[in-house]
């Protein structure tokens, strides 16, 4: 029975409020436990509580989505509720606890643990959801071979769900121009990170600027690349005193290091 009522979904669009994550994630956990435990009262008795619980799981998934946006401002949001396995028998819970999973975050496909803590049989379930987060991102104009350079010409914006894929999207054009296609792109596709190849910022033996970031203060000084130096990728610098560092390079002949 209370799988059969946690089945029904719902999805809903919302313009983020000024809250903190952590105020919105309590929110909507509060609103869970509220309509969970309505379905859990009414589970030993036929009656109909389908329209309540659908407004309730809409408030719920609004609230849900403002915890989303908070990395893309603006963005419009799409939050599914999933079904919890009908074929679980859950014995009847005075108190329903909602809890997010180590590791899961709302964006995107995840899910929502819910656990018994007020019954006779303690019991722990997970509720899917999957949240959509769309705005607008660069994608490819048309089909893009691999090692194209990509110009202004190659790209065009669209809305994107950027919560699609963990592998971030480009929404700001002068970060991918100029830089060349690791993969194939197809059209309309966003440009994502790894879409692109990474930027040497250095070769062996050349002059470097090593930043060294510490608690409340940086230091830099000059060394000699080892190797190498990619975007994103560890590389090895000798400093004037004969010390060698391990940094990630960032920006053109530049290697941050943190103490």
């Amino acid at each position: 029975m209370y799988g059969q009522h946690a089945a029904m979904a719902a999805s809903t669009r919302f313009t983020p409020a000024r809250m903190s994550c952590r105020l919105r994630m309590a929110m909507v956990l509060r609103s869970m436990a509220t309509a969970l435990c309505a379905v859990a009262a009414a589970a030993q008795a036929e009656v109909s509580v389908a329209p309540e619980l659908a407004q309730q799981l809409q408030h719920m998934a609004s609230q849900s989505a403002a915890a989303a946006t908070a990395a893309a401002p603006g963005a419009r949001v799409e939050v599914e509720l999933g079904r919890i396995d009908p074929r679980l028998k859950l014995a009847p819970c005075a108190r329903i606890e909602p809890y997010l999973p180590t590791g899961a975050r709302l964006l995107g496909r995840s899910r929502i643990g819910l656990r018994c803590v007020e019954g006779s049989v303690r019991w722990n379930v997970y509720l899917p959801v999957t949240v959509r987060l769309f705005a607008q991102a660069w994608v490819a104009r048309q089909a893009l071979p691999q090692g194209t350079v990509l110009q202004a010409a190659h790209l065009m914006q669209a809305e994107v769900d950027l919560a699609a894929s963990a592998d971030p999207a480009y929404t700001h054009a002068a970060l991918a121009i100029g830089r060349a296609l690791a993969r194939p792109v197809q059209a309309g596709q966003a440009v994502r990170r790894s879409d692109l190849r990474a930027r040497q910022f250095f070769q062996a033996g050349d002059l470097v600027r090593v930043v060294a970031v510490g608690a409340g203060y940086a230091i830099s000084v000059d060394a000699q690349a080892l190797g190498p130096g990619f975007e994103g990728q560890p590389a090895r610098v000798r400093t004037e005193s004969g010390r060698v560092l391990n940094g990630i390079p960032t920006a053109l002949r530049r290697v941050e290091v943190v103490l």
